[in-house]
């Protein structure tokens, strides 16, 4: 794998970066100064939200960029690039169609905060490694803020018990099954994929200068931009199927070993 003209890394967190602990390694910010050096941009690209991303880089969120849940929102120094909301008839939609699947989660997520139904305490616990801004409301069709996306967790398989439920709605939404708990639902061009053709072509940057690291099937747009994309040991075999490389798992600091190349 050649990277001599690689000019832009972009990664996903969760299964990526982070390791199971959700912890990005020292080794990781070791390398980002390099990259630096290099002049080389860096993009984190997640569903999480763009607080929480902070949250785990903040020693380097003044140069860096975040695309963030699932490419509804693009940030650069606290700086909002875009935005790409639900429509406000699209929500009522979405939470009907989920409201019948059992054990189902849903949070409405906002630029600047996320809220839950709360009923479950076992969830909410959960959330807050995801969320660091959130709120519990009594009814989610009253939230006034503009939503970017809902995310619905579910405790045992989010491929076997919630996408089936809405999978139908792939028509007219974008509908991504985001980890082994996750589907986003989210507007049609809210897809990391849409995010980072819109920092490309921003910073000038092409298909063979961009570095791409993903996991799960919400990375799937992103990756089929770059010529250098890598699927992580641990991720999906749609990822796979998708990626030109491989690298080890996230557990196994797959993504310092690819970026310790670039650096050589």
């Amino acid at each position: 794998m050649d990277l001599s003209n690689i000019k832009m890394v972009v990664t996903d967190m969760d299964g990526t970066l982070l390791n199971s602990n959700h912890e990005v390694s020292n080794r990781f910010f070791e390398l980002f100064e390099s990259l630096k050096k290099k002049n080389i941009h860096f993009v984190a690209a997640s569903g999480r939200q763009y607080h929480s991303m902070v949250d785990k880089l903040d020693r380097i969120k003044n140069d860096m960029l975040f695309i963030a849940e699932n490419g509804a929102i693009i940030k650069n120094r606290g700086e909002t690039l875009l935005t790409t909301p639900l429509q406000k008839e699209d929500l009522s939609t979405i939470l009907d169609t989920i409201s019948p699947v059992k054990n189902a989660h849903p949070v409405l997520c906002s630029e600047s905060n996320a809220y839950v139904n709360g009923t479950s305490d076992r969830f909410i616990s959960l959330l807050k490694e995801y969320y660091t801004q959130l709120n519990i409301v009594e009814n989610q069709l009253q939230v006034t803020d503009e939503v970017l996306k809902i995310a619905i967790y579910h405790f045992e398989s989010s491929e076997q018990f919630i996408y089936p439920a809405v999978q139908h709605l792939e028509d007219i939404l974008k509908v991504k099954v985001s980890g082994a708990n996750w589907v986003d639902i989210s507007h049609p061009n809210a897809h990391k994929g849409f995010a980072l053709e819109q920092v490309m072509t921003k910073y000038g940057v092409s298909s063979n200068e961009v570095l791409v690291f993903g996991d799960y099937n919400n990375d799937i747009e992103m990756l089929q931009l770059a010529d250098y994309s890598v699927a992580m040991a641990n991720a999906h075999p749609n990822v796979k199927k998708v990626a030109n490389f491989e690298t080890l798992s996230n557990n196994e600091f797959g993504v310092e070993k690819v970026l310790e190349q670039l650096i050589a």
